[in-house]
């Protein structure tokens, strides 16, 4: 071919290509570029609530893992930035999530094969050609102009995007809110008098927390129902963290689909779960409020499923169903934020030119190879690398930040066709399966 063939592409720019692009610096021999429809890169920006904390230790940056020595590790970031001293008199474990988005924001800021503000919207395979490859085809977002990169391998890291049920969508976003635009609407929130957050993972305890906070200068109720049946802590055990290690992943993953989602339920705790700190800060603080006996404009009810959103004049009424009682109904309130999660976000050029080309292992979910391959329904040495929707193939560290570099490990050193970074492995204490013999 006469034209440039990179060696991969990555799409979408988050915390996994991100981190592919730092370690792929120690690759001369391949050549990559990064694309991403946002102006720049930011992460969760609204939920960089002030104060809250990664609910994992800093050591799962973009690098550590795969090379300690890295100047993209985030202890690096604070030594050039002054404040590595300070980071150990705080003692503490979990980075703060202002800071470790304003260390995603460093690492992309040294690197020069990133575009933000261009967004893939086609990928052509050429499986035919001499030299197969893929097309990628990436529209400016502020001129509307295309323009086609090709490459022999693609990356796809498009991230997730809010989930919300049909029941509650078309509503105004001033009023009816996902967790992530919070910090966007929160000077409109706190200025109403009635509340109400749906949900109980992390981001709904932080929000309530927060907006707990503003109740000493605002008068406003404030309520949180889940479905849940209580308000539960992630499992921070060491030997329940052993199943974020790659050996679990490799067993996960040789399991069948069943076996797989089955695992999955009895890991809830440790996906689902809540950070014991902030459990522990919420808990104190609403002691604190209460002492004397005075009544606080507060209600937690777990049990809780919110069926659907409804507009009645200026307030909004939540169809309600405490499901261990056997009780509907519905409840009024101002405002509302859905902290309902996220889910994969696929696009929909990737349906329409691969659906069929690939090998699925039931409707939603395709089927990957341990090292992040799409499986086609033909061999091939053009690679198509998915860092999403990946739970159910590679378990509890699908979305995990330190098992991510584990992740680009393998990328790499198979791009590369040699070792550049060790794929550790014996790395936990228990065994998870006995071998015959």
């Amino acid at each position: 071919m006469s034209r440039e063939l990179y060696d991969i592409i990555g799409i979408g720019i988050g915390p996994y290509n991100l981190g592919l692009a730092a370690l792929l610096e120690n690759t001369p021999e391949l050549d990559a570029v990064f694309f991403d429809k946002t102006p720049k890169f930011e992460w969760h920006p609204g939920m960089l609530i002030e104060q809250t904390v990664l609910t994992i230790p800093f050591l799962a940056d973009l690098v550590t893992f795969a090379d300690p020595t890295s100047k993209f590790t985030y202890v690096n970031y604070l030594h050039e930035h002054n404040r590595l001293h300070e980071f150990y008199f705080l003692s503490k474990f979990e980075a703060p999530r202002e800071e470790y988005n304003d260390y995603l924001q460093w690492v992309a800021g040294k690197l020069t094969q990133l575009h933000f503000g261009h967004e893939v919207v086609d990928v052509i395979d050429h499986k035919e050609a001499e030299q197969p490859h893929y097309e990628v085809v990436v529209e400016e977002t502020s001129t509307k102009k295309q323009n086609a990169y090709f490459t022999k391998h693609v990356a796809m890291g498009t991230g997730s995007e809010p989930f919300i049920l049909d029941t509650m969508t078309g509503q105004p976003e001033a009023d009816v809110l996902h967790t992530s635009r919070y910090m966007f609407e929160k000077e409109n929130l706190v200025q109403s008098p009635d509340i109400t957050v749906v949900g109980s993972g992390q981001s709904a305890i932080e929000v309530l927390l927060d907006l707990l906070k503003e109740q000493e200068n605002k008068e406003f109720q404030l309520t949180l129902f889940t479905r849940s049946s209580g308000l539960f802590q992630l499992e921070k055990g060491e030997f329940g963290l052993e199943y974020f290690s790659p050996d679990f992943v490799d067993y996960f993953h040789s399991l069948k689909l069943k076996q797989r989602n089955d695992t999955l339920e009895t890991l809830g705790t440790l996906r689902k779960g809540i950070n014991p700190d902030t459990l522990g800060e919420l808990y104190d603080t609403l002691y604190h409020k209460t002492i004397g006996q005075k009544k606080q404009p507060v209600t937690i009810q777990p049990n809780t499923e919110v069926k659907s959103l409804s507009k009645k004049k200026d307030k909004y009424v939540l169809r309600c169903h405490q499901w261990q009682i056997e009780n509907s109904f519905d409840y009024e309130t101002n405002k509302v934020i859905l902290a309902t999660g996220y889910k994969p976000y696929i696009p929909d050029w990737f349906y329409d030119r691969f659906q069929d080309k690939i090998e699925w292992e039931d409707n939603k979910h395709y089927k990957i190879t341990r090292d992040y391959q799409l499986i086609f329904n033909d061999k091939r040495d053009h690679h198509f690398f998915t860092l999403t929707n990946l739970e159910h193939s590679h378990g509890t560290a699908a979305t995990n930040l330190g098992l991510s570099v584990q992740r680009n490990i393998q990328i790499i050193n198979l791009l590369a066709g040699r070792e550049v970074y060790q794929n550790k492995r014996d790395t936990i204490f228990q065994q998870l399966r006995m071998e015959n013999g």
